[in-house]
């Protein structure tokens, strides 16, 4: 059986907002590792019963045997995915900052 090894995944939501993560674990990547997206956001975009039946899909954008690039290339697919964006994405990480006048 092949293995990734550190990767960068997608997931896509019933709703079709996205999360983009990284699996930079000990042994490798684990198809079981689903990341760290916040669950009140995403659990108050969907009812009670959306919720009672609910499929992810889990694609592997990127592999590479170093963390470091693997680090560097989910940020890098954050932005070019704009999963940051709250109206594209769950990502709460790489959003522009405001700056008061």
């Amino acid at each position: 059986m092949k293995k990734y090894q550190y990767v960068v995944y997608k997931l896509t939501f019933p709703n079709g907002k996205i999360y983009i993560g990284k699996d930079i674990g000990g042994s490798g990547h684990s198809m079981r590792y689903f990341g760290s997206w916040d669950n009140y956001t995403v659990e108050s975009d969907f009812t009670k019963e959306q919720l009672a039946d609910f499929t992810l899909r889990k694609e592997i954008l990127f592999e590479s045997p170093n963390k470091e690039e693997t680090t560097r290339k989910e940020s890098e697919l954050i932005c070019a995915h704009k999963s940051n964006d709250p109206t594209i994405g769950y990502n709460r990480t790489h959003r522009k900052r405001i700056i008061p006048d």
